[in-house]
């Protein structure tokens, strides 16, 4: 069993050239699947039946794990079955029939333009303060993930012509444009980042005070040291930069195509959620502010 999900994470690596967070995560879920199935004394792939899945996902269930993690976990085991069926290494898929758990849809989390304006307020006076702002004005001013953002270079900046060259999901490249309002605090940072280097040489963009690339835990660190400094109290999330930007261009007219092409959406099914949140806002303003929203006597 471990020889056939190595196997399938290699294809998922060079083949499909899956991103690390991807592929770390579909080994993660196949080694406790595989584990369960050596429990049950199943140990060659032939011999797995579509109820074996079934009482996995059952024990999953009595663990408490969220919904949405076990949806997760069976769609790594459904498309190892697929893999499996595509290389002749089994005559048929026991997980096709298997139906993904129902999960509600959540909308996720956006920051107000004032909480944003509050937030990106940061004094100038140190290089940390110096490459946080730029960081924070360049997340929300292009909706990259975090990842994203993390793992540019220095040579991924085009200013000539105001753009940004990023790797996303399944190593697709896309071309980003960003202002020049952001343009201007990239260079602040950089003019600074050689401080940062301490006489080292790295090319990522975004350094830490050791002169490597800054990781996603500091960066989560830094987002909630400003939160708090800034007295925001939401639950906000490095993504939530990205929810506010794909909002907030909507709210101000941005066709629903060119935000998905800055996102990196494949499928714009996925930026629709963006409509949902916006439609919202425009019902509650509905609620607040039309002086004939409200029941007589409210």
């Amino acid at each position: 069993m471990d020889y056939y999900i190595a196997e399938y994470i290699n294809y998922l690596m060079y083949e499909r050239r899956c991103s690390k967070n991807t592929y770390l995560s579909y080994q993660r879920d196949l080694n406790d699947y595989g584990l369960f199935l050596k429990q049950r004394n199943i140990d060659n792939i032939r011999k797995i039946t579509k109820m074996d899945i079934v009482s996995y996902l059952s024990f999953l269930k009595k663990e408490n794990l969220q919904i949405a993690t076990i949806a997760r976990k069976l769609t790594a085991i459904k498309n190892f079955h697929k893999f499996l069926l595509a290389r002749n290494l089994v005559d048929d898929d026991v997980s096709f029939t298997i139906e993904r758990p129902k999960m509600t849809k959540k909308l996720p989390a956006v920051l107000t333009v004032e909480e944003v304006d509050l937030l990106l307020d940061i004094k100038l006076n140190t290089v940390f303060d110096y490459r946080n702002k730029a960081m924070l004005e360049l997340l929300y001013g292009t909706g990259l993930r975090i990842s994203e953002l993390l793992d540019l270079k220095t040579f991924d900046i085009d200013f000539e012509n105001c753009t940004i060259r990023c790797i996303g999901k399944g190593s697709k490249e896309r071309i980003v444009p960003i202002g020049e309002y952001v343009i201007s605090y990239l260079n602040r940072y950089l003019e600074k980042r050689s401080v940062l280097l301490k006489k080292k040489s790295c090319d990522y963009l975004f350094l830490n005070n050791a002169g490597s690339r800054l990781s996603r835990f500091s960066f989560f660190k830094i987002l909630k040291k400003l939160l708090k400094e800034h007295q925001i109290n939401k639950d906000v999330s490095p993504h939530t930069l990205r929810h506010s930007f794909a909002t907030h261009m909507l709210e101000y007219g941005a066709d629903l195509r060119s935000i998905q092409e800055l996102l990196g959406h494949s499928d714009i099914s996925t930026t629709r959620i963006y409509t949902h949140i916006s439609n919202k806002k425009v019902k509650n303003d509905y609620i607040e502010y039309h002086p004939r929203s409200k029941k007589i006597g409210d």
